[in-house]
Protein backbone atom coordinates (compact mmCIF):
# COMPACT_ATOMS: atom_id res chain seq x y z
CA UNK A 1 0.00 0.00 0.00
CA UNK A 2 1.55 3.38 -1.17
CA UNK A 3 0.73 6.83 0.63
CA UNK A 4 -1.52 7.67 -2.80
CA UNK A 5 -3.72 5.14 -1.70
CA UNK A 6 -4.69 7.30 0.62
CA UNK A 7 -5.00 10.20 -1.23
CA UNK A 8 -7.98 12.03 -2.89
CA UNK A 9 -5.88 11.89 -6.18
CA UNK A 10 -8.35 14.23 -8.45
CA UNK A 11 -6.06 14.29 -11.24
CA UNK A 12 -4.70 10.80 -13.53
CA UNK A 13 -1.66 10.03 -12.25
CA UNK A 14 0.05 11.09 -15.61
CA UNK A 15 -1.56 14.60 -15.53
CA UNK A 16 -1.44 15.92 -12.51
CA UNK A 17 1.86 17.83 -13.11
CA UNK A 18 -0.11 19.88 -15.81
CA UNK A 19 -3.41 20.98 -13.41
CA UNK A 20 -0.47 22.03 -10.61
CA UNK A 21 -1.10 25.91 -9.48
CA UNK A 22 2.74 26.35 -9.93
CA UNK A 23 2.85 24.81 -13.50
CA UNK A 24 4.32 27.63 -15.68
CA UNK A 25 5.58 29.72 -12.66
CA UNK A 26 9.72 30.07 -11.89
CA UNK A 27 10.53 26.61 -10.17
CA UNK A 28 13.34 28.48 -8.47
CA UNK A 29 10.09 29.77 -6.57
CA UNK A 30 9.97 26.17 -4.74
CA UNK A 31 13.44 25.15 -4.04
CA UNK A 32 14.66 27.96 -1.97
CA UNK A 33 18.33 27.98 -1.25
CA UNK A 34 17.66 27.32 2.59
CA UNK A 35 14.38 25.41 4.37
CA UNK A 36 14.76 28.77 6.82
CA UNK A 37 13.90 31.68 3.73
CA UNK A 38 10.47 32.22 5.22
CA UNK A 39 10.05 34.59 2.68
CA UNK A 40 10.32 32.50 -0.34
CA UNK A 41 8.27 29.63 1.47
CA UNK A 42 5.38 31.89 2.41
CA UNK A 43 4.92 32.61 -1.49
CA UNK A 44 5.87 29.05 -2.23
CA UNK A 45 2.97 27.70 0.48
CA UNK A 46 0.57 30.60 -0.78
CA UNK A 47 0.74 29.06 -3.94
CA UNK A 48 0.27 25.41 -3.37
CA UNK A 49 -2.56 26.36 -0.95
CA UNK A 50 -4.75 27.10 -3.84
CA UNK A 51 -3.50 23.98 -5.83
CA UNK A 52 -6.46 21.53 -7.19
CA UNK A 53 -3.59 18.63 -7.24
CA UNK A 54 -1.70 19.68 -3.49
CA UNK A 55 -2.19 16.27 -2.34
CA UNK A 56 -1.08 14.66 -5.17
CA UNK A 57 1.81 16.99 -5.62
CA UNK A 58 2.97 15.82 -1.82
CA UNK A 59 2.48 11.86 -2.40
CA UNK A 60 4.30 12.13 -5.09
CA UNK A 61 6.96 13.73 -3.40
CA UNK A 62 6.99 11.52 -0.70
CA UNK A 63 6.82 8.68 -2.52
CA UNK A 64 9.98 9.04 -4.72
CA UNK A 65 11.87 10.61 -1.78
CA UNK A 66 12.28 14.12 -2.81
CA UNK A 67 15.24 15.88 -1.03
CA UNK A 68 14.92 19.24 -1.85
CA UNK A 69 11.95 21.66 -2.69
CA UNK A 70 8.48 22.38 -1.73
CA UNK A 71 5.87 19.95 -2.99
CA UNK A 72 2.19 20.31 -1.84
CA UNK A 73 3.44 22.85 0.39
CA UNK A 74 5.80 20.74 2.76
CA UNK A 75 9.62 21.70 3.19
CA UNK A 76 11.84 18.38 3.11
CA UNK A 77 11.92 18.20 7.00
CA UNK A 78 7.79 18.12 6.60
CA UNK A 79 7.90 15.61 4.38
CA UNK A 80 9.93 13.16 6.40
CA UNK A 81 7.90 13.45 9.39
CA UNK A 82 4.58 13.02 7.30
CA UNK A 83 6.79 9.73 5.80
CA UNK A 84 7.91 8.78 9.00
CA UNK A 85 4.04 8.60 10.97
CA UNK A 86 2.68 6.98 7.38
CA UNK A 87 4.68 4.23 7.74
CA UNK A 88 4.36 3.93 11.81
CA UNK A 89 1.32 3.55 10.75
CA UNK A 90 1.42 0.97 8.31
CA UNK A 91 3.23 -1.75 10.49
CA UNK A 92 0.77 -1.12 13.15
CA UNK A 93 -1.89 -2.00 11.03
CA UNK A 94 0.13 -5.09 9.33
Amino acid sequence: MSISDHVDLEVGRAGWREEAACSGLDTTLFFPSTEDDQGQLSVARQVCAICPVREACLAYAIESRQTVGIWGGATTRERRRLRRRWLERARRAS
